[in-house]
């Protein structure tokens, strides 16, 4: 299919106006329900608009099937015999003989891939966060950008610090959906009000106050940043799924 695939906040959009709609059912809220269903068609006029106008807008979002958004890569992995340099930053993450796209994509330029790594490692490993606070920060701002291969990166770790399946679909809806605690909503609201207007409100930022200290409230916002960087880099570079890889669940 190429760049112009569809626009995956469509799919994003029909994916919550299902949810929703059911879930206003369910609660009897037909007055709500006529307001959403109004926002979600006004939404989705505005984006089938947008993709007459710029077809490629499919070029940074994933796939139909929740994979990657190109099908091919547009700068390869490094390949072994490995260059010194190379062999510096590889060789540690080499597990069984392999070493993840992420990493060996980029290897291609070793002076910036060591500068990227020591940020990636002090998020991973030297952060103060919660690791499930962490993951839901990662895997939100991963979605909102259609990150792909960082969600399938990142789902595996996710379940294993007690993320359901459940709760990875609503990390898709976002902060609203039901089932969400104050605190975890919050998070998610943070990632939603980065993405959208590179600032954390008032409001939100004063709720992640009560738990985080200073450390902590930069380290949420510097990790939200990271991962949309993330994001850029594996989709513009073509970054392709390792075998057995998820994506998002559509």
């Amino acid at each position: 299919m190429g760049p112009n695939k569809r626009n995956i906040e469509v799919n994003r959009l029909i994916f919550l106006a299902s949810r929703r709609i059911v879930n206003h059912f369910r609660q009897g809220k037909f007055g709500v329900l006529i307001m959403v269903i109004r926002t979600i068609v006004n939404k989705l006029l505005f984006l089938l608009c947008a993709l007459l106008v710029l077809p490629t807008l499919g070029y940074a979002q994933s796939n139909r099937d929740g994979g990657p958004p190109l099908d091919s890569e547009r700068i390869p992995r490094v390949e072994k015999p490995w260059s010194v340099a190379e062999r510096a930053i590889l060789e540690p993450r080499e597990n069984n003989g392999s070493v993840l796209g992420v990493w060996s994509t980029c290897a291609q330029a070793p002076d910036l891939c060591n500068a990227w790594l020591e940020f990636t490692d002090y998020l991973l490993q030297d952060s103060s966060l919660p690791t499930r606070d962490r993951e839901l920060l990662i895997l939100r701002i991963g979605w909102l950008n259609g990150g792909a291969y960082e969600w399938a990166a990142h789902r595996g770790l996710a379940l294993s610090v007690g993320i359901t399946e459940a709760e990875l679909e609503n990390i898709l809806e976002g902060p609203d959906a039901s089932g969400w605690s104050d605190w975890d909503s919050t998070l998610l609201r943070a990632a939603d009000e980065l993405h959208s207007n590179a600032l954390i409100t008032d409001v939100t930022w004063n709720k992640l106050a009560v738990r985080y200290d200073r450390r902590q409230m930069m380290e949420a916002v510097f990790t939200v940043g990271q991962y949309n960087l993330v994001a850029m880099y594996l989709n513009s570079l073509g970054v392709q799924f390792e075998e057995g890889f998820q994506g998002f669940p559509l």
